[in-house]
This record gives C-alpha cells, structure tokens and sequence, in this order.
C-alpha cells in the first residue's frame, strides 16, 4: 500500500512497533555497551567491588558468626549444616565452614565494646554501599548525616537473609537449586530496589532503580547457581591449603563475585534508565542504528588490523637476517 493511502491506525501501529523495537534492543548498540564501561570506569567498578566485599567481610561476617551462635543456643538452627547442605561443601572445605561457623561454647558472652566495633563495622559497610549510589547516580555525599538510613538497611539485610535462608533451605539436587533461584529472584530485585531508595535517602525514585532491581536479581540469581558448582572446589582447595583461614579467604573471593555483580548492575541500571527516559521523550533513533553500529565496530577492527599487520610486516621486512 502506497504511503498515501495507509490509515491513520496503520501508521500509528507501525510507529509503536518500531519503538517497541528500538526499546528492546538498545542494549544491542555497542554505543549503550561503551556507556556502560566509560560509567564503570569512572566508579572504579574492580576497585569498588574489593572494597565492598572486603567491608562485608569485617562487617557482615561477624554478625553472621554471632547470629549462628545465637540460633545455635536458642533452638535447633545451624547456620554451618545449612551452607555446607546448600553448596555441597565436603572434606576440608566442610569442616572449615563447620568451624568457622559452629561455635563449641554453648553460652555467648559479647561485649559492650564488640557490640560498637560490629556497629562501626556494619555501618561503615553502608556508607560503602551507599557512596557507590551517590557516584553512580551523581548525587552530592551525605556520609554519616545518612546513618539512620543505614541502621534501617541493616534491618531489612537481616529480613531478607531470613527470607533467602528459609528459600535456599529446600533439597540439593540441581532441580531445587534453580527453582531455588527463580524463586528467590523477586525478592533480590524488590531488595536491591528498596536498598537503592534507602541508601540515597529517597533521592533516587523507586521506578528508577527498577532496572537496577532486575539486572542486579538475574545477575546474583546466575552467580547463585553457577556457585553451586564452583564453590565446594574454591572452598575444598583453600581450606586444605590454609585451613581454617582457607575458608575465610574463599569467602571474600565469593563476596567479590557478589559486589561485582551489585557494582555493574547498579552502572547497568543507571544506563538502562536513562535510554528509557530518552526514548520516553520520544528521541528517535535510525532504524538500523544496530547494524549500522556493528558495522563501524567491525571496519574500525579491521582497519587497526591492517594497520598492525602492515606494522610487522615492514618491522620484518627492515630486519636484517642473522648470519
């Protein structure tokens, strides 16, 4: 049918197919996937990832720890038996864990003073966090000033640790693992949303964050099962290597893989949203914008390799042989 003679209906309808295309493959565009790396690039994302797993481990550790022998002298949980059931630890790997995390005494004496280090810890772990929102999201720093926040966020860590607890307690088999996850998915998204608004204070509105939500749950969701397989070696090896400390350091090599996931989620997150908000306001972009990209990327590519090619080729040609 000529341009012409289409209906008012027709062109409306093809106008909302091709948004909805352009919607559903922006992250195709190796401009977006540039965007991306620049945003991780500036907030230090390999840098920022050690640091948060290496504050979690200071920080969250120890409450898990005391938590654990809280469970244990109060009733019949064990917090040691559930990760080594979860991520089918043996050998070494299970008795380090089982140490670490199974106290032998059967009272817990805390001090005032472990009391304020584990406080100081925990919330030096949310400032962590929330420093990595205010970089990402270019929002002015609001430190300690955001601390009740921050004891509000603990709170609602240790709800959500409950809930995953009570989710990853069913069987072992591979089955389980994944219905475990996909389970478990929604609530790392709804948590990661409401760990967003929290931590900048509700400056970053909730609809915003919700691409960081997704992206976040489906990335850890993957970790979460991929872990299952990698973890029992990671922990197996370094405990029979180092012992007990063996467990601790696979450990922050765990929660690196964690906070890496939350660091690019959280880049990702931020891209994503503001590709939604330029295509919102009715930004049109070229309909073979994705082919015409990835032909750039590939002449570019090939370009620098005749450059180089050529580069060796005259290095070996201006060599003189050996004799």
């Amino acid at each position: 049918m000529p341009p012409s003679e289409r209906s008012p209906e027709g062109t409306t309808a093809e106008n909302r197919g091709r948004r909805l295309l352009r919607t559903l493959t922006f992250w195709l565009r190796p401009a977006f996937t540039l965007r991306v790396l620049g945003r991780f690039q500036r907030v230090a994302g390999f840098d920022r990832s050690m640091a948060l797993a290496s504050s979690a481990l200071t920080a969250l550790v120890p409450l898990v720890i005391l938590g654990a022998a809280v469970l244990t002298s109060v009733g019949s949980y064990d917090i040691a038996h559930q990760l080594i059931t979860r991520y089918g630890l043996t050998d070494e790997g299970a008795a380090a864990v089982d140490a670490l995390f199974s106290p032998e005494q059967e009272q817990v004496d805390v001090s005032v003073l472990g009391v304020l280090f584990l406080a100081v810890s925990a919330l030096s772990f949310t400032r962590a966090l929330q420093r990595l929102f205010e970089q990402t999201w270019e929002l002015r720093s609001l430190s300690v000033r955001n601390t009740r926040n921050g004891l509000g966020w603990l709170f609602s860590g240790a709800c959500y640790m409950a809930i995953s607890a009570l989710i990853q307690s069913l069987p072992s088999e591979s089955r389980a693992h994944l219905l475990s996850a996909a389970v478990e998915l929604p609530v790392t998204a709804v948590f990661l949303v409401w760990t967003g608004v929290l931590l900048s204070a509700r400056r970053i509105a909730w609809r915003d964050l919700i691409p960081f939500g997704v992206t976040g749950a489906v990335a850890i969701a993957v970790y979460s099962v991929g872990a299952t397989l990698y973890l029992p070696h990671l922990f197996n090896t370094s405990a029979q290597r180092y012992g007990v400390v063996g467990a601790v350091f696979a450990m922050i090599s765990a929660l690196f893989a964690v906070m890496l996931c939350i660091v690019g989620a959280s880049v990702m997150g931020r891209e994503i949203r503001d590709e939604l908000t330029r295509i919102s306001h009715g930004e049109r972009t070229p309909d073979d914008e994705v082919r015409r990209q990835w032909n750039d990327v590939v002449s570019q590519t090939r370009s620098r390799w005749r450059s180089v090619r050529r580069q060796v080729i005259r290095h070996h040609t201006d060599t003189p042989p050996d004799h």
